[in-house]
């Protein structure tokens, strides 16, 4: 077969962007990957679940954008789109910026207009065509006709679907079994549906369960092999350099081989937790030493995956929690209660709530750790704070909400000023028929508009769930909302009633 054009995929990426059927999104990447040859499989996948095979390639969202004339007619290979940024990913040093333009410049110069619009979204992450991750397993799945429960435990094991679609397209059934647990390579973690009380989550699992805080901190997998200690997030990113404290309370413990499931945190002198914002900032720091002294980082443990040569992924939670007893010490493992008593369950939430952590996780005793899924054995459950907050701008929407106003700003009133003070954006919570009521809406109240956001009359009212309030130099009240998403537009409401930064600051209790 000929080498597949990049032109092939993009077309593939508006085929699956036009349509809303899973079933057809599906088909169209299935004939996607039954194109592509072997070297191109993985590339491929990645593409068209929207992101580069490199996780950093030194070319940020303000310079994605094409700079060149764009060229006329379709030559650009996929693999030699991925040459190109497998060469931006490795220059570093005195000259790589310019290096970095030059290199991106002529990419883009044998790219044609279409082209380089798609891989600016690629480069900054924004290619949302519907193909998300799961989409993307299922065509593995079928595209390769192997079971689906060995496709997808692959990919959890892996960390990543394009390994595991070139391994199930190429060589089969043998090379996917062959896919398991490897201490020193990340597996996609574990996730927690979601309930409102924690009396609905026990009662949902029935029986004794186990209560455990659920803290504010970043998601941390920790692989040791010998003295070889490595460190991963959620998204599966490298943090090793990053959290040296870590790396020392992971080396000191009594084992020679092991993965661990936990967070990490910044913990005041007091020994409440600092707040977020602080946190993220250590664990995105690329100089640790410089602000490990003033911001120090404390892991807690909650699951045993793997312990010297043996995998403990398909073990019941209560046997892996007292392995974990039996290895981790008490001030490194997250607080947790193992009842049947509802009262007892409150109880300790209300104390973990108080020692200023976000909430509690309610986990079924008998269940096996379910990488990457968002199972119903591991249950959520956080004070969800609410706001009456107004809409002051709003974005036009990319991708599937294309056409539509989409990104709402949010503000508070300020009494001091009688104006309103912005608090952050969201997109999140929005149906369908939101979207089109939205747009009517906010055309009528437009006061002026550039290219991307129309300014808005002050009046609309919008109801806004969040998880709390983070520090921020963004915006002029010098904070903003975490986690925000829409639950309702409140017509019964006028500006005059929302509610004001001040109360804002309360009900999140920002430190």
């Amino acid at each position: 077969m000929d080498a597949m054009l990049l032109a092939d995929l993009v077309a593939t990426s508006a085929q699956v962007a036009a349509t809303r059927s899973r079933l057809a999104k599906v088909a169209a990447l299935v004939e996607a990957l039954s194109a592509a040859e072997p070297s191109e499989i993985e590339i491929v996948t990645s593409y068209l679940s929207g992101s580069l095979r490199q996780r950093r390639t030194g070319v940020g969202w303000r310079s994605a954008s094409a700079t060149v004339p764009p060229a006329e007619s379709s030559t650009l290979t996929v693999t030699e789109v991925d040459a190109a940024f497998e060469s931006l990913a490795g220059l570093s040093g005195p000259g790589s910026q310019v290096a970095r333009k030059a290199q991106l410049d002529a990419l883009m110069g044998r790219a044609t207009a279409v082209e380089q619009q798609w891989l600016a979204g690629l480069i900054t992450g924004e290619t949302r065509q519907g193909a998300l991750d799961g989409i993307m397993v299922d065509a593995v799945i079928k595209a390769s006709g192997l079971p689906a429960a060995d496709v997808r435990r692959a990919v959890m094991m892996a960390g990543t679907t394009p390994a595991v679609a070139t391994a199930a397209l190429t060589v089969g059934a043998d090379a996917v079994a062959a896919i398991g647990l490897v201490v020193g390579r990340p597996i996609r973690p574990m996730l927690a549906a979601s309930a409102k009380s924690v009396v609905e989550a026990m009662a949902s699992l029935g029986g004794p369960v186990a209560v455990e805080a659920k803290l504010d901190g970043i998601r941390i997998q920790a692989h040791r092999d010998g003295a070889v200690v490595r460190l991963f997030t959620r998204s599966l990113d490298e943090v090793t350099d990053r959290l040296p404290e870590v790396v020392d309370a992971v080396a000191a413990l009594p084992v020679q081989r092991v993965i661990l499931d936990g967070e990490a945190l910044a913990i005041g002198a007091d020994g409440r937790p600092r707040p977020f914002q602080e946190t993220a900032a250590r664990s995105m720091s690329q100089n640790a030493a410089s602000v490990r002294a003033r911001t120090p980082m404390t892991p807690f443990f909650f699951d045993l995956l793997a312990l010297d040569d043996e995998q403990l992924l398909d073990l019941p939670a209560h046997e892996r929690a007292e392995r974990l007893v039996a290895l981790i010490p008490e001030t490194a493992r997250v607080a947790r209660l193992v009842t049947d008593d509802p009262e007892r369950a409150e109880a300790f939430t209300r104390a973990v709530l108080a020692s200023g952590h976000e909430g509690v996780v309610v986990k079924a005793l008998d269940a096996a750790y379910e990488a990457g899924r968002r199972g119903s054995s591991w249950i959520k459950v956080k004070p969800v704070h609410t706001l009456d907050l107004v809409v002051l701008a709003v974005e036009w929407g990319s991708g599937r909400r294309r056409g539509w106003l989409s990104n709402i700003h949010l503000g508070a009133r300020d009494p001091a000023t009688g104006g309103f003070v912005m608090l952050g954006k969201t997109f999140k919570g929005m149906t369908d028929a939101m979207l089109t009521w939205q747009t009517e809406r906010f055309l009528a109240l437009e006061t002026g508009r550039d290219d991307w956001t129309v300014r808005l009359r002050p009046e609309q009212v919008v109801e806004i769930a969040f998880d709390g309030l983070q520090r921020s130099s963004r915006y002029p009240g010098g904070l903003a909302l975490r986690f925000a998403r829409v639950l309702r537009y409140r017509d019964d409401k006028t500006a005059d009633e929302a509610d004001t930064i001040d109360t804002v600051r309360a009900v999140g209790q920002l430190p």
